[in-house]
């Protein structure tokens, strides 16, 4: 995170990030990140476009990090890695909410979904989004501004509304998919009864394997959006916080939790459950031709 000096100079970093850490995630990122295009690809699975998406961020957010090593005076290389490493979890975020639709959809239960089932999807990602814009505007503004400490402080600011925005979502997402996980557990279908399907030899994908991943993929997500609020609040006017003069943390809380979450979502990928349901595929081929509410209801209802 930026700050100023005492003696009233701007620096872009309070230390010399670590070539070596940031090395180790961008192959890290990118690993997982093929992977994930891998399964994208051959399961044509298109709502995993934007966690894809994310990990690219990712590898360029760490190869930007990377190249501050030594070289921490450089505005765009600190623009590049704050924002691009910043916004790749709202579009984590933004999967894990289109593979919930898809998973009460296939278990043939929206009436138990706290959120109309039509607009599951919808609500949460135009938050997400929202969250996305709102953070993007404030890294904008914190990675431009110069000496002003009234810019640095408007920055920070915009950036904490944006994370409490995500936060907010995604408690609610991660309370809507607890209960309807409830429900359907007190009066299950016959899809969730029977769904169970064995892939690669010795794994056993089903729908509460599914929601497992959401759940981990989640909480995982949580840890790092409490952390960066944490990070940014604590900045104060100087831009410089305990969190933000350690390095480490953004490591530990950001950067490991984002790695973990993509390869739970690997493990744990929803294609293996949602390739095979007749009506996901309508939805997916709903979403792709049609985008009129009305004639989605149709051919969910029909």
């Amino acid at each position: 995170m930026s700050s100023s000096s005492a003696d009233g100079s701007y620096e872009l970093y309070n230390y010399n990030p670590s070539v070596a850490a940031a090395v180790i995630f961008v192959l890290l990122f990118l690993a997982i990140t093929v992977h994930h295009v891998y399964q994208l690809a051959r399961a044509h699975a298109w709502y995993f476009t934007c966690f894809v998406l994310g990990g690219i961020l990712e590898v360029i957010g760490y190869i930007a990090r990377a190249s501050a090593h030594n070289n921490t005076s450089s505005q765009t290389i600190f623009t590049l890695q704050t924002l691009l490493i910043l916004l790749a979890p709202p579009l984590y975020a933004a999967t894990l909410y289109m593979t919930l639709g898809r998973l009460v959809f296939y278990l043939d239960k929206e009436s138990l979904s706290i959120v109309p089932t039509r607009w599951l999807t919808v609500i949460f990602v135009a938050g997400d989004i929202i969250s996305f814009l709102i953070q993007g505007a404030g890294g904008a503004i914190l990675t431009h501004t110069s000496t002003d400490a009234s810019a640095l402080t408007t920055g920070q600011n915009i950036i904490i509304a944006g994370l409490v925005i995500q936060l907010l979502f995604f408690t609610v997402f991660l309370l809507a998919a607890i209960t309807f996980h409830y429900r359907i557990h007190r009066s299950p279908s016959s899809q969730s009864i029977s769904s169970c399907i064995a892939t690669d030899g010795w794994f056993h994908a089903t729908w509460e394997t599914t929601l497992l991943g959401l759940y981990v993929a989640g909480a995982l997500i949580l840890v790092r959006s409490v952390y960066r609020l944490a990070e940014y609040a604590s900045a104060g006017a100087t831009g410089e916080g305990y969190l933000g003069r350690h390095e480490a943390f953004a490591y530990v809380f950001d950067a490991l939790p984002m790695f973990l979450g993509m390869v739970v979502m690997a493990v744990w990928h929803p294609s293996r459950v949602l390739l095979l349901n007749r009506r996901v595929y309508q939805l997916d081929m709903a979403f792709n031709e049609e985008r009129n509410d009305v004639q989605l209801s149709k051919i969910y209802l029909g």
